[in-house]
């Protein structure tokens, strides 16, 4: 399971130095191939190989919609399949890097599959600006919230 938040940072050649505690992870379950895209363009979702082709075998069985050709077309257009180097580090693909601004510091956060990375400054900003609230922890019925 992946989750937490640590602070990393992309080199100046645009690669995301991959936390400790995740690359571990990613060592013992996974392998070292991530398909890395955004539902948003703010963000890097950055998947091992096996969840994101989860996603493609169900995307596969679906008919065709507006919202599967939405869904192609903005995992695809921010895409791009890498390969974590020996130091543990990820290329995010440039177009992403550039439209979502993710340079210099970011959050990495484990999102139980898969984890995102994003601008701190922008992410903190969000929470603050919209919090959890008491609706949303009764819509998602967690036992004990």
């Amino acid at each position: 399971m992946l989750r937490g938040s640590h602070l990393a940072r992309v080199d100046e050649k645009g690669r995301l130095k991959v936390p400790a505690e995740f690359k571990r992870l990613f060592d013992e379950k996974y392998g070292q191939s991530f398909f890395i895209t955004s539902f948003d363009g703010e963000r890097a979702e950055i998947f091992p190989m096996p969840e994101w082709e989860k996603i493609e075998a169900t995307m596969a069985e679906r008919p065709s919609s507006d919202e599967k050709t939405r869904f192609l077309n903005f995992t695809n257009y921010f895409g791009g399949v890498v390969e974590m180097d020996s130091q543990g580090r990820l290329l995010l693909p440039q177009n992403l890097r550039e439209k979502a601004g993710l340079e210099g510091e970011l959050a990495v956060l484990g999102l139980q599959n898969r984890i995102a990375a994003v601008n701190d400054e922008q992410q903190l900003a969000k929470l603050k600006s919209a919090p959890l609230t008491g609706a949303d922890f009764a819509a998602l019925a967690i036992p004990g919230m």
